[in-house]
């Protein structure tokens, strides 16, 4: 049980120090690229373990073999895979790497793990049915409250178009939006798939849709000329085969020894810890104290808006 815990922990900061490495990384190349990067050396390690598992099960001529190829997308379940790439890949890293270029790490950390979980409780209230009691609608209200404290830090002229950081502010506010959507979408397909699996194929597409879009953007360029960077290459391999691959294997994994709640839990303190790392590398932000006290004021309301689902 303890080396759970201590793998969550790894997971955590991982993820919390991945703002930071792309706020390093964007010095060197677009955003976009960066975001390639990290699926492209996702997929040749996804591919990598499929020819291995395939030539092993094929040697030991087993019957896994039949039953994995039987294992495919049928034609809804494509729609749904190529949606889920658009909304938690395309868009989501378009909006979240451009914001951290535009206004540091930590604001966009504090967005993304403290109000997903808000528009997926919307979203689930919306499309799976669930009910509305109390307790949630007290949470919905300080939600509401905090919610504005996190984005605007108090000072309402942030939400002012000609303001110097609202396009960095409202980028940043799209991408817990599209992780809802994702997580929709990929809850939906989870039904008849394995995580990993579906995973695999997240990588694959988005790879190949984020090659379309550096390509159409004219960013291709950067991709050779920073190939042998080295600040490049290890951003991409922190971001991809540790934060994606091991990331999200050790985030299952743990889901099948710990319960549900317990495990994002740790979600919670992942933008506090990223804050932490920008504050001790001396990483220029615009957060303030109102954008941090904001933010423990949704954390209470995610915990609220939770509750009876966890504890069921």
């Amino acid at each position: 049980m303890l080396s759970i815990y201590l793998l969550l922990i790894l997971m955590i900061n991982m993820w919390a120090f991945s703002f930071i490495v792309v706020n390093i990384a964007i010095n060197y190349i677009p955003p976009m690229v960066i975001a390639f990067y990290r699926f492209l050396v996702s997929s040749i390690l996804y591919l990598l373990v499929d020819i291995y598992s395939f030539f092993l099960r094929k040697n030991n001529n087993s019957s896994e073999l039949q039953s994995l190829q039987n294992e495919k997308f049928n034609g809804k379940e494509w729609i749904l895979l190529f949606l889920a790439t658009q909304f938690g890949v395309v868009l989501f890293f378009l909006s979240q790497y451009n914001a951290i270029q535009l206004i540091g790490p930590s604001l966009p950390a504090l967005f993304v793990c403290l109000l997903s979980p808000v528009f997926i409780a919307i979203f689930s209230l919306i499309f799976f049915k669930e009910k509305l009691n109390k307790l949630k609608s007290l949470g919905f209200l300080l939600a509401s409250i905090g919610g504005f404290f996190l984005v605007t830090g108090g000072d309402i002229n942030t939400l002012n178009p000609n303001s110097s950081n609202f396009l960095g502010i409202f980028l940043a506010l799209l991408t817990p939006l599209f992780w809802a959507i994702y997580t929709m979408l990929t809850k939906k397909l989870m039904q008849n798939h394995g995580t990993n699996m579906m995973l695999k194929y997240i990588a694959y597409l988005g790879a190949i849709e984020l090659f379309l879009y550096i390509y159409l953007n004219g960013e291709l360029f950067f991709f050779f000329k920073q190939g042998l960077n080295w600040v490049v290459i290890i951003s991409a391999l922190y971001l991809g085969p540790a934060c994606y691959v091991l990331g999200y294997f050790i985030w299952q994994n743990s889901q099948r020894t710990l319960s549900s709640s317990n495990v994002a839990s740790f979600l919670y303190v992942e933008p506090f810890i990223t804050l932490l790392f920008s504050y001790f590398l001396n990483i220029e932000e615009i957060v303030k104290m109102g954008n941090i006290i904001g933010g423990l004021v949704v954390l209470i309301a995610v915990l609220m808006i939770n509750y009876n689902q966890k504890n069921r």
